[in-house]
C-alpha cells in the first residue's frame, strides 16, 4: 500500500566503514529519508515505523532538502560520524592545485553560474599566458574551448556582455586571492567534440587514470 508513497521518497542509509568513507548498506547506519514535503506527516510517521522495525538503525532522519528541514539534525549526525583527519597539507597550504588550475577553474565557475541554464558543462580552460610584473601585478592571458559554434556564440553573449562579466567576476576573486591588480583577458576557440578525444581531454589536463 506504501508503493507509491516509497516513490515519492528518497531513503538513503548511510553508514561509516572501516577507512571512514561513506557507503550505502541496506542493514545498520543512519537513514535518512528526504522529500518529506511531499508526504501526509502520518503518512510520513508510518514510513518511519516500517523502517525503524526493518532494521536496528543508529538513527531515523526525515529531511527535506528543498524547504531545508530537519539538515540541521542531519548535519549533527552526520558530525558524530566523521572522524578527525589527520593534518594532510602543511600550515598556510590552502591548495594542492598550481596557480593556473587555479585560475582555470575560477574562470570555468563563472561560466557555469553565469551560463550553466545556456550551455552544457562541456567546457575547458587553458592558461595561454601569464606574466609578473616587477610591482606584482599579473597579466593572464586565458582561452575557453567549447563544443560547439552556437556554444561560443552564447559564451561570448551579445555585444561581448557576456563574456565582459565572466572575466569580471574572475579577474575579482583571483586579484582577491594575490592581493594585488590582474589583467585578464579571456578569449573563446571552438574545438568540436573535445571530451569524446582521450588526446584533447588529457591535453585540457584532466587525469584520464
Amino acid at each position: 500500500q506504501f508503493s507509491d508513497i516509497f516513490d515519492k521518497l528518497h531513503i538513503v542509509v548511510i553508514k561509516i566503514s572501516a577507512a571512514h568513507h561513506f557507503t550505502v548498506t541496506a542493514e545498520v547506519g543512519t537513514c535518512v529519508i528526504n522529500k518529506i514535503d511531499s508526504v501526509e506527516k502520518d503518512i510520513l510517521l508510518e514510513v518511519i515505523a516500517i523502517y525503524s522495525a526493518a532494521a536496528s538503525f543508529d538513527a531515523i532522519i526525515p529531511i527535506s532538502a528543498r524547504n531545508k528541514k530537519n539538515l540541521n539534525v542531519l548535519l549533527d549526525e552526520l558530525d558524530k560520524m566523521c572522524m578527525e583527519s589527520p593534518q594532510l597539507y602543511p600550515d598556510g597550504m590552502i591548495t594542492d592545485q598550481t596557480e593556473h588550475q587555479l585560475f582555470a577553474e575560477i574562470i570555468r565557475e563563472k561560466i557555469l553560474l553565469n551560463l550553466g541554464d545556456e550551455i552544457p558543462h562541456g567546457v575547458a580552460i587553458e592558461i595561454e599566458r601569464e606574466e609578473i610584473r616587477e610591482n606584482g601585478t599579473r597579466a593572464i592571458n586565458a582561452a575557453i574551448t567549447c563544443e560547439r559554434k552556437s556554444h561560443k556564440g552564447i559564451i561570448i553573449g551579445k555585444g561581448g556582455k557576456a563574456l565582459k562579466r565572466v572575466g569580471t567576476q574572475a579577474r575579482k576573486e583571483i586579484e582577491s586571492f594575490f592581493g594585488k591588480p590582474v589583467f585578464l583577458q579571456l578569449f573563446v576557440k571552438v574545438d568540436k567534440d573535445w571530451r569524446s578525444s582521450q588526446t584533447r581531454l588529457r591535453h585540457y589536463g584532466y587525469d584520464l587514470n
